[in-house]
């Protein structure tokens, strides 16, 4: 990671600067309280937020109701841009956030865009709902809050160093183990509670198997008992079948009598009809020998109609001649009266255009109503004659009906008597089938006879198949009662094996239960004697690795800084010890450039042991140091070119007011204060 530029808007002492930083290591100069640590807050700020605990008005500028910061850095080639306002409301608080990644902008949450920096920074995750105590500790840490990390008591401090390594995943785990174990013993109680019945269960299976079998024997007696019973009323069924046919025979045999009967009713009805019939037709036979006809006057009628309908059509015709005249006569009459009308309306000849001569008219109308007169008697004389034939016609109608009627009572006399022969061989008919059918009579009435002897023979079988209806009723019963016990006993059997099967299952279950419960009981043996004490044993070698890397970069770091007299090392609970000539001396009892020495030589030590074991975080390359001389003396103002050349990083940012510095670094950023406003001033 190398920072580019900050800008600051109403944050602290400053109203509105630009920082640019180059790469390389980097002088922020100044006076005390001219704003150089206010770019170092600017910085964090930018980049995580207000941290927990922390106010926004120790970042507002008093006064003020809006300020904000704009970063731009570099990581892995991409350019950076993260931006972060404050408002000021019933408190002040984060009021916009967004960030650029080569020139993508997004506007998102605080929450997000600290997970995002973090991402960025790979920063491991579980430090995004942490203080940066990764970035205080490798990047930048206030001088003063150094020096409190090594006042603090040992256990704190301890925490505090295992929480920056990333080690207290094993007190994590070891906390999360006991809970674990907690949850293992509490199920494994809950299974054991379960499986308390396991061997009563298995107990009451195998009684229930053996019920299971008994029922199964007596099944099979009282499937044999139903058999038996259906076998009985099958026989029974039979017997019913064959006494069946023969009441049924017998039943058939009667409704024959019954035919019989109604065929001798119906034989005899016919006799009677017959006889009646029979003196209908004599009677009928003596009336047509009374009667009397003559061939010739039916050939005599039919010529005299003849001749009346010949004689009508030639009157017809005349009578249409005398029409079609009278016709005619009219039609000129009615043509003459016409012309009449129009000659009394003409002026002018149509065709000469000359007026025409009332003369001419005069004897035109007379010569009409000469010819209409004419006419007019004519036409009386026709309608006379007219008269006269219509007369005719209708007396000759009259003639040809009467002819006609006699005509039609001659040949309907003919055909009676055409019938008389027939009529008399009906009679000869009917009396010889009065003959057959009392032959018939006596037939059916023997055949009777006959048919009532095999009734009576057949009528045992009636109150023998009443009987074995009786039998049937009972054997049926019986056979429903034996099927019944069969079916309950089928009902419990399948009742059992599903009690069984289930009971199988749950002794399954609880087996498997059992089981898993024997297997908790090893889990929980193996954690509490191997994993957790494996876990404590990995913790304590990490720690003791760390502890002796850090010591030993922390005696390097001081040595560099202070004279050989003193010997510095870290106890197991990282506090520092100082010894001189094999006496310890207390920290209280040191100068103020030793206790810095202190601090920024366990500062240094701090940030390569992080870096070592978090190597793929980005600002690795980075450091800023605040005051990092303060108390020294001119030989340790000296000495810090030496440290200042070991750090060895792509950007070292370091904030001091000690001009001498100017000529260990490469960039020298000036700041001043004034009015109570901070700017830089190079």
């Amino acid at each position: 990671m190398r920072l580019k530029k900050i800008k600051l808007n109403n944050i602290r002492s400053y109203n509105n600067e630009v920082i640019d930083f180059p790469s390389g290591s980097i002088l922020l100069s100044g006076d005390i309280g001219s704003g150089k640590t206010s770019i170092l807050l600017a910085i964090e700020f930018a980049l995580f937020g207000l941290q927990p605990g922390q106010r926004g008005s120790s970042l507002l500028k008093n006064g003020e109701n809006t300020g904000g910061v704009i970063i731009e850095f570099e990581v892995d080639n991409k350019e950076i841009i993260i931006e972060r306002t404050l408002k000021r409301g019933k408190a002040i608080s984060q009021d916009y956030c967004s960030i650029t990644i080569d020139g993508e902008k997004s506007e998102i949450s605080v929450t997000e865009l600290k997970d995002r920096v973090l991402e960025i920074l790979s920063y491991p995750k579980e430090f995004a709902k942490k203080q940066n105590l990764l970035y205080r500790f490798t990047v930048y840490t206030p001088q003063e809050e150094m020096k409190q990390i090594i006042l603090q008591d040992p256990d704190t401090r301890t925490n505090t160093l295992r929480h920056v390594f990333g080690i207290d995943k094993y007190k994590k785990i070891l906390e999360n183990l006991a809970l674990l174990l907690q949850k293992i013993r509490e199920e494994k109680r809950l299974k054991q509670a379960l499986t308390e019945d396991l061997e009563q269960d298995k107990a009451d299976l195998i009684s229930k198997e053996n019920e299971l079998e008994t029922k199964h024997y007596n099944l099979v007696s009282v499937e044999k008992e139903l058999f038996l019973k259906k076998e009985a009323r099958k026989k029974i069924e039979e017997d019913m079948q064959d006494i069946s046919k023969k009441v049924e025979e017998k039943k058939n045999l009667e409704k024959e009598i019954e035919k019989t009967k109604i065929m001798i009713l119906n034989k005899k009805d016919t006799i009677s009809n017959n006889l009646k019939l029979l003196d209908n037709i004599n009677v009928q036979i003596k009336e047509l020998e009374a009667l009397r006809f003559d061939e010739s006057k039916i050939k005599e009628a039919e010529l005299i109609i003849i001749k009346l309908k010949k004689e009508k059509a030639e009157l017809e015709e005349k009578n249409l001649e005398v029409l079609s005249k009278l016709s005619s006569l009219n039609l000129k009459n009615q043509d003459s009266e016409t012309t009449k009308e129009k000659l009394k309306r003409l002026e002018i000849c149509p065709t000469c255009l000359q007026d025409v001569d009332p003369n001419y008219k005069a004897n035109v109308t007379n010569k009409l109503e000469s010819d209409i007169s004419k006419n007019v008697k004519e036409i009386e004389t026709l309608a006379f004659q007219r008269k006269i034939v219509s007369d005719n016609i209708n007396k000759i109608n009259s003639e040809v009906s009467l002819k006609e009627k006699e005509l039609q009572d001659m040949e309907i006399l003919k055909v009676k008597l055409e019938q008389l022969d027939e009529r008399k061989k009906r009679s000869k008919d009917f009396l010889n089938s009065n003959i057959m059918l009392e032959k018939d009579i006596v037939l059916l009435e023997s055949q009777v006879e006959v048919l009532r002897k095999n009734v009576f023979d057949l009528g045992k079988y009636s109150n023998l198949f009443e009987e074995k209806q009786e039998k049937l009723k009972e054997a049926l019963k019986e056979e429903r009662i034996a099927d019944i016990k069969v079916a309950e006993l089928r009902k419990e059997i399948e009742v059992f094996s599903r009690q069984i099967e289930e009971m199988k299952l749950r002794i399954e279950k609880i087996s498997v239960i059992k089981k898993e419960a024997d297997k908790l009981t090893l889990i929980e043996a193996w954690l509490n004697k191997q994993f957790s004490p494996m876990v404590s044993f990995v913790e304590k070698n990490v720690m003791v690795k760390l502890k002796h890397e850090f010591s030993n970069l922390f005696a390097t770091w001081f040595s560099m800084l202070v004279s050989e007299i003193f010997n510095v090392r870290l106890s197991d609970d990282f506090t520092p010890i100082i010894e001189q000539q094999d006496y310890e001396i207390d920290y209280a009892y040191l100068s103020g450039g030793e206790r810095t020495a202190i601090a920024l030589a366990y500062r240094l030590a701090l940030n390569q042991v992080i870096n070592s074991l978090l190597s793929k975080i980005k600002t690795r390359d980075l450091v800023i140091l605040d005051e990092p001389t303060d108390g020294f003396s001119e030989a340790q103002l000296d000495k810090m070119r030496e440290v200042l050349d070991q750090l060895n990083v792509g950007q070292l940012i370091i904030v001091s007011h000690e001009q001498k510095i100017e000529g260990f670094v490469e960039n020298v950023i000036r700041f001043n204060k004034e009015n109570g406003s901070s700017r830089k001033v190079s």
